[in-house]
């Protein structure tokens, strides 16, 4: 009777198995769903509950107790934050490295960006908030140490985050800076580097290091700490470079 009650036990473990949530900055949503499907191909008795967010507003919500067992920020500023709190079991480490683009979808000439951002032809410009969202801040250094970023104030549109941004630079606006990574998801492959979008300069900002760190709600949570181990290991990380961001 032990014995099919053990067996019982081990099947629904492997039925259900533990979900590790995860709270995910907006510019990984893209590679986070081939990094899920890669994951649980390995470890089918473990899923996954992504929350995405920008990683201003998702660390709010960690410092209220949101559970979470495992924060993938856009900086290191907010995972570190949480350590030196005593939230996290460990040190964050850097998992990628972003990196910021240009993007229309008009065809224009994109030779000049910050030329372009200045002209009439322009009116509206998509960009992060750099409040809430690193790659915002990052956008807002990169215009301000081009001292471009007072003349072109009154054009721009804030994105909670930099998927939303995305969303409004093609949509809404006629031009807008995003995650570099986002320009690799299959949706977007229709746009072409150099036709609809280019890089921006990376000497004009701060490396984007990505941070990821390991929260207390997991401590007993063996299946966080495998996923936690898995994003820096090989097939986590290729996945990451073929979304763009580099390691």
């Amino acid at each position: 009777m032990f014995k099919i009650l053990f067996l019982i036990l081990i099947l629904q473990v492997l039925l259900f198995g533990n979900t590790v949530t995860l709270a995910v900055a907006a510019n990984v949503s893209y590679a986070i769903q081939e990094i899920k499907k890669e994951f649980e191909k390995q470890y089918p008795h473990v899923k996954l509950r992504i929350i995405l967010g920008s990683s201003g507003k998702l660390y709010a919500q960690i410092k209220n107790h949101a559970p979470y067992d495992i924060f993938m920020s856009a900086n290191m500023m907010y995972p570190q934050s949480l350590y030196h709190d005593k939230q996290t079991l460990q040190k964050p480490h850097v998992y990628a490295q972003g990196s910021l683009a240009v993007l229309s979808v008009t065809q224009r000439d994109l030779g000049d960006v910050l030329t372009l951002f200045q002209s009439d032809c322009i009116s509206k410009i998509a960009l992060a908030n750099p409040k809430t969202a690193p790659y915002g801040k990052a956008s807002f250094e990169a215009l301000r140490n081009a001292k471009i970023l007072e003349k072109i104030k009154y054009k721009v549109v804030y994105g909670e985050s930099i998927s939303q941004t995305l969303s409004y630079t093609v949509n809404a606006t006629d031009i807008g800076i995003v995650a570099t990574s986002a320009l690799y998801s299959p949706k977007l492959q229709r746009f072409k580097k150099n036709i609809h979008w280019v890089e921006l300069d990376s000497n004009l900002y701060t490396p984007i290091q990505q941070g990821m760190v390991l929260l207390k709600r997991a401590k007993k949570n063996k299946d966080a700490q495998l996923f936690y181990t898995f994003m820096l290991e090989i097939h986590a990380q290729k996945i990451l470079q073929a979304f763009g961001y580099t390691l």
